[in-house]
This record gives C-alpha cells, structure tokens and sequence, in this order.
C-alpha cells in the first residue's frame, strides 16, 4: 500500500483549476471550490474530512495545513 502526502499548495492549486477558471493570486477558497476540493481529497486519501476541519478551510494555506493535519493523522 502506498502512503500519499499530504498535498502541497502547488497541487491545491491544480485541484482547484480542475474545476474552473480562477483568477491569478485568489487566495480564498469559495463553497464550491470547498465541495471540490473535500471531494478530491475523499478520493484520492480515502478520508472524510470533519466539518469542524471544513469550516477552518478558506483560503489556499488554510486547506494545506488542514489536510497536513488531517492525513498525517491517518497515516
């Protein structure tokens, strides 16, 4: 079985682009982009992320350091 890291902000950043167009420099992270970004997480670390986790997400940094404490704690 092979251990995925945690996802960088570069990889946020793609995830993110998977869904649509965003504006150069936009560093919040809106309810869509929310759902899409907890739905790729689910799929590839087959995690679920705690609502209370959810709620700190709203920008870029803020959903790396999550899901860096969030995976490390399910390795």
């Amino acid at each position: 079985m092979t251990i995925l890291p945690p996802p960088g902000r570069a990889e946020v950043i793609d995830w993110l682009a998977g869904l649509g167009q965003r504006p150069p420099g936009t560093e919040r992270i809106d309810s869509m982009e929310l759902a899409w970004l907890v739905h790729q997480v689910e799929q590839r670390y087959g995690v679920e992320l705690p609502d209370e986790q959810l709620e700190r997400m709203t920008t870029i940094d803020a959903a790396v350091a999550v899901l860096a404490e969030v995976l490390s704690s399910h390795v």
